[in-house]
């Protein structure tokens, strides 16, 4: 296997193990199995969003190679602007808390940690009887990678580890070697701003608060980790605290404009419903 592969598979593993326990622990086995019921319908209900975030997904991935040409040529060169409005402060969040067993943590929760923030809210929600929720955390995925390929378009800046090597070290991948190759083919070391990592994290996050009354015991495994995430941003020397903050306010954005786009009474199950009782008094009207 190569190294490459061993990197996909350790990802899928971690995550898969977390997915069962998390769905276990957060939805239980008797909501599992009811979830099942009606399954194929609730995905069909929510095709248009799936299909939405499939299609941003592949043109980022087909695109970024054109786009990074096009922000080098064309882009506002911001590293410098970064720099000088924030200066060294990523070099002194490393230099005032980095320990190995830190170091470790926010390795494993940039990669593996942050695959599975993203992943469970889906099937959580997928677990609900009406489709809303899902509908709306995708739309919000969709239009966290949207408006962050155009902003990386837009934006040329390199992160503060390519910026100043000498005060900020890479500690992922000095952790974590192997990682640098999968990173090599999902991203390019000038999109930085803003950090994406960021802005899902902080989605996923204010989503598990929104909706903490239908799992209760997502919310204080969502929030800590999704925090976590954004710390480790910075901690590991990827971004920028000017990234960070662009992130927060593009989640926080994109939350909001989810929730604009997908209104609950567009809720497939919510318009069987309404069909039906229009039915039923009709019916008892005749």
């Amino acid at each position: 296997m190569t190294p490459f592969l061993s990197v996909v598979a350790s990802v899928v593993a971690w995550v898969g193990a977390m997915l069962t326990a998390a769905s276990l622990a957060v939805l239980g086995p008797a909501r599992i199995r009811a979830a099942w019921r009606g399954l194929r319908d609730r995905i069909w209900d929510a095709r248009r969003a799936i299909a939405l975030v499939c299609v941003v997904l592949l043109a980022s991935a087909v695109g970024r190679g054109s786009l990074q040409t096009v922000s080098r040529l064309f882009g506002v060169q911001a590293t410098a602007l970064i720099y000088a409005l924030e200066g060294g402060f990523v070099a002194w969040v490393q230099a005032t808390f980095a320990t190995p067993a830190l170091t470790a943590y926010f390795s494993w929760v940039y990669v593996y940690g942050y695959a599975f923030l993203l992943s469970f809210p889906v099937i959580a929600y997928l677990a609900l009887p009406r489709t809303t929720a899902l509908r709306r955390l995708l739309v919000a995925y969709a239009l966290n990678y949207g408006i962050g390929l155009a902003l990386y378009t837009l934006v040329f800046a390199y992160g503060p580890r390519n910026v100043i090597p000498d005060m900020v070290t890479p500690l992922l991948f000095t952790n974590q070697p192997d990682v640098m190759r999968l990173a090599s083919e999902v991203n390019v070391n000038t999109n930085v701003f803003p950090s994406l990592h960021t802005s899902l994290a902080v989605t996923v996050g204010t989503f598990a608060v929104l909706t903490r009354e239908a799992f209760p015991r997502w919310t204080p495994l969502a929030v800590p980790l999704s925090l976590s995430v954004v710390v480790a941003t910075m901690y590991l020397g990827i971004h920028w605290l000017t990234d960070v903050v662009a992130g927060f306010a593009l989640a926080f954005g994109c939350v909001a404009l989810a929730f604009r786009l997908v209104d609950p009474r567009s809720d497939p199950v919510e318009s069987r419903s309404d069909a039906s009782e229009d039915r039923s008094e009709a019916g008892a009207g005749d």
